[in-house]
């Protein structure tokens, strides 16, 4: 079932999983206050300075190795540090399900509803808002304290372990000015503080929502923020849902309800049929180890790990869809969060299971995902003496003349009819794999020619470029290279 009109080019998946890197005890060190990129200086609450000590803290993983900075680096837009795929865990014989997302601008997240309202006043509504690939989450306090106790991630064996590292850390005093002399008292409200004091330190300090990229001064007419012929194609096409990418339908850069304006997200979950992350694609460098098992799929609302609307419980959803009256299974699974795209050029890791590595791949699997499927899935039969070779950019390099790819091959073929076929995918023609999404979209024919051509995706990134923090206009301006004509 489809709930929302997409158009979507750039719905890039993620997920919150909170490790981190940085000192051992206090990490970084308490500070009362903090500079926002206005240079205003903010002046944190006692319980965000104890959650920016909770922030670095190796000490509150299960082997002292991993704090929630070590997967999201303050120097990286509070997102790894590394191309992984998915992060290691405290225990590093293991790894994560998910990929790890920026911290940045998610303060602004709203709850989770079913029937959320979209912010473009516009789509209808759908599922949207939460915390977390799945929305588990319903605060940022409860995000931050479900890595805590993930064994694939910081691996704590309970709450009341966690709580006797801060109970015999270096700022439990300041841990008590906060919430009072007597919070080791009761182990479950210290832990619900704990994640209380991180929520704190992640909605005050001005580091995590600094709005100082490139694309900011272009929007607010600043001295610097002069957006070159290459940037202001890309924009185009980032807002155009007819002929161009229609990423702004899911990549929303208008007010939201919280005030908020650019944030490049509508809060919502769409399935996009990103290719499964295993040892399938040659030379993969880090499959998830959880996909050896191929029974094994990741559906994201609908589990398994959010299991408010698993398949064959009473919220799950299956039946006729109230839009189309087609009979769908479930029409939560396989949709992950739409991520915001702010500092996503400083990611190398993308989507929810991070599959792709590159924003010029994320833009070419959009572009081609249905033109020409045996770039990212399997293929099968064909003629193997005569190998067709794919462009570089494809997650498979080549491919069988008149072979045959499986698309969608992370999600089981039942809840195929939920993913995303329209623009720039979907121009009324026939699905590859002859299906129709439930609301009667259907994508463009295989070897059709897709949407956008290469000159259209460098544009894009050049675009998507000017979305990344802590920009500083230089002292002349270029006339030459990539992204200025």
């Amino acid at each position: 079932m489809r709930t929302l009109t997409l158009g979507v080019l750039c719905a890039l998946s993620l997920m919150l999983t909170a490790c981190g890197g940085g000192g051992s005890d206090g990490g970084s060190g308490p500070s009362q206050t903090s500079s926002g990129s206005s240079g205003a200086t903010v002046t944190l609450s006692a319980a965000a300075q104890v959650g920016q000590q909770l922030f670095f803290d190796k000490n509150l993983s299960g082997n002292k190795n991993m704090a929630c900075a070590t997967c999201h680096n303050p120097q990286y837009a509070y997102g790894p540090p590394n191309s992984l795929s998915v992060q290691l865990g405290s225990d590093p014989s293991v790894a994560a399900q998910r990929a790890v997302p920026s911290l940045r601008y998610k303060s602004m997240t709203p709850p989770y509803s079913d029937v959320a309202e979209n912010p473009d006043g516009v789509t209808r509504s759908a599922p949207g808002g939460g915390f977390m690939w799945d929305g588990r989450a319903t605060t940022l306090a409860t995000q931050a304290s479900l890595p805590l106790l993930n064994p694939l991630e910081m691996n704590n064996a309970s709450a009341a372990d966690v709580v006797k590292v801060v109970q015999s850390a270096s700022y439990a005093s300041l841990f008590k000015q906060a919430f009072g002399a007597g919070v080791f008292a009761d182990t479950n409200t210290a832990f619900t503080d704990i994640g209380l004091a991180i929520q704190a330190f992640e909605t005050e300090d001005p580091s995590f929502a600094p709005y100082s990229s490139k694309f900011d001064l272009y929007e607010s007419n600043k001295v610097g923020g002069t957006l070159t012929a290459a940037e202001l194609r890309g924009l185009e096409l980032f807002n155009d849902t007819g002929k161009g990418a229609g990423c702004v339908a899911c990549h929303y850069a208008g007010a939201n309800f919280n005030g908020s304006v650019g944030l490049m997200t509508d809060f919502t979950y769409q399935a996009i049929g990103a290719p499964r992350n295993d040892t399938s694609i040659p030379d993969n460098p880090d499959p998830i180890p959880s996909n050896a098992n191929a029974a094994y799929y990741d559906l994201g609302l609908c589990g398994p790990l959010n299991t408010i609307h698993a398949p064959g419980t009473a919220t799950s959803g299956a039946g006729p869809d109230s839009f189309t009256g087609v009979n769908v299974p479930d029409p939560y699974c396989g949709r992950f969060k739409v991520p915001t795209l702010r500092n996503v050029a400083t990611r190398t890791a993308f989507f929810h299971n991070g599959v792709f590595h590159s924003l010029v791949q994320v833009l070419n699997f959009y572009n081609t995902r249905d033109t020409n499927p045996e770039y990212w899935y399997p293929s099968t039969g064909g003629d193997s003496s005569n190998m067709v070779q794919n462009p570089s950019y494809a997650l498979f390099p080549s491919a069988a003349s008149g072979a045959t790819a499986t698309p969608f091959n992370d999600l089981p073929a039942a809840y195929r009819g939920n993913i995303d076929e329209e623009l720039p995918m979907g121009q009324g023609q026939t699905h590859a794999g002859g299906t129709t999404a439930a609301d009667g979209a259907q994508a463009r024919p295989v070897h059709s020619a897709p949407q956008l051509t290469q000159q259209n995706i460098a544009d894009l990134v050049c675009f998507l470029n000017t979305l990344t923090d802590g920009y500083q206009p230089p002292a002349t301006t270029p006339t030459s290279g990539a992204c200025v004509n």
